[in-house]
């Protein structure tokens, strides 16, 4: 009787215990970040309207993009308490997904990012700014009201960006910055 009741327990342990452990060690999977389109980036400002509000455009491939990334997060946790809000937009081709992942997850970033729908780049790059050519890294800086106050097109360095932050957040609508 004994033997019979220590074998439906060691049979009931080999069958349960290994599906408990593998439930634990299951993580849910990252979300890939949303795809919008240019109606979807005009949503994405009109969302922030009322907060001071910094978008950054970037890519994987984008050296200078990959060098700016982990101080604009930086930047965004340093800022966030004064009201500043950032979104990253990424700009890397479908066939790059791993990278923009795994980049994702080295840097760990405090702000949101979408992803540019594929195609449509001459419409989207001029719903964002009339005239910019779509190069990066860009960022543009928008005041509560929603307006666009300020842009900065190519590699800066932190007090670039600090001083149009600062300049960004006690501005009543003046350019922030301009590049």
């Amino acid at each position: 009787m004994i033997r019979k009741i220590a074998g439906t327990i060691l049979l009931f342990c080999l069958s349960v215990v290994p599906m408990v452990l593998a439930q634990e060690t299951k993580k849910p999977a990252p979300r890939d970040p949303e795809i919008i389109d240019a109606q979807g980036y005009q949503k994405l400002v009109e969302k922030y309207h009322g907060k001071p509000l910094l978008v950054t455009f970037w890519a994987t491939w984008c050296e200078p993009c990959r060098d700016e990334y982990p101080m604009l997060n930086e930047l965004a946790k340093q800022y966030a308490a004064k009201g500043l809000h950032v979104v990253g937009v990424n700009l890397d081709d479908d066939g790059d997904l791993i990278l923009m992942r795994r980049f994702m997850a080295r840097y760990k970033p405090v702000f949101p990012n979408v992803r540019k729908k594929k195609g449509g780049e001459s419409e989207f790059v001029q719903s964002v700014l009339p005239g910019w050519n779509g190069a990066i890294p860009a960022s543009f800086f928008y005041d509560k009201d929603g307006r666009q106050i300020g842009h900065l097109v190519g590699e800066n360095n932190r007090d670039t960006y600090e001083a149009a932050i600062r300049m960004m957040l006690s501005s009543g609508g003046e350019s922030a910055a301009a590049k």
